[in-house]
């Protein structure tokens, strides 16, 4: 077992949630299910009845979550996100149309929200790599590019680096 698993609060769609993020990325698959009972449905602030999904375990790309469906108290927001590295503009491509169907919300600089509210960082690898050069003005050009961007590119990031 790992030692930390991300635990998502959903209001009721835990398993909509589960099944949208594993047909997004490979090497995902749905885990265990377990249901409310009636004892649990009676004391549970969710409102949720007796065998519902209670939590649904799945695995995204090796990495292990549990989402609730805990009731409408908590809220997701940005403070908490999840990086999906990219190596090709290709794949960004790909998570930022995937990530944002059907509601999602496109923010700045490879931010987004997708449907249920979760926040995601769509971001190549390049990007980090020119961030971290050594050479201060190629550096500064590219976080001056990329906070222009809301889905990142990695050509402009590129031109950028190069001082076009």
């Amino acid at each position: 077992m790992q030692k930390i698993t991300p635990f998502l609060w959903f209001k009721d769609n835990a398993a909509e949630a589960a099944k949208f993020y594993t047909s997004i990325f490979k090497n995902s698959k749905i885990g265990r299910i377990l249901r409310y009972d009636e004892e649990t449905a009676k004391v549970s602030q969710s409102g949720r009845p007796a065998g519902s999904v209670l939590t649904i375990e799945f695995e995204i790309e090796g990495q292990k979550f549990v989402a609730l469906n805990g009731g409408p108290q908590f809220k997701f927001n940005e403070s908490i996100s999840f990086v999906v590295n990219c190596e090709t503009q290709k794949e960004v491509d790909y998570f930022w149309e995937k990530l944002t169907a059907d509601g999602g919300e496109e923010s700045q600089c490879g931010w987004l929200r997708d449907k249920f509210g979760v926040s995601w960082q769509v971001t190549p690898t390049v990007l980090i790599d020119m961030l971290h050069e050594k050479d201060a003005k190629k550096s500064e050009r590219v976080m001056t590019a990329m906070l222009q961007m809301q889905k990142i590119d990695i050509e402009k990031l590129e031109a950028a680096y190069r001082g076009k």
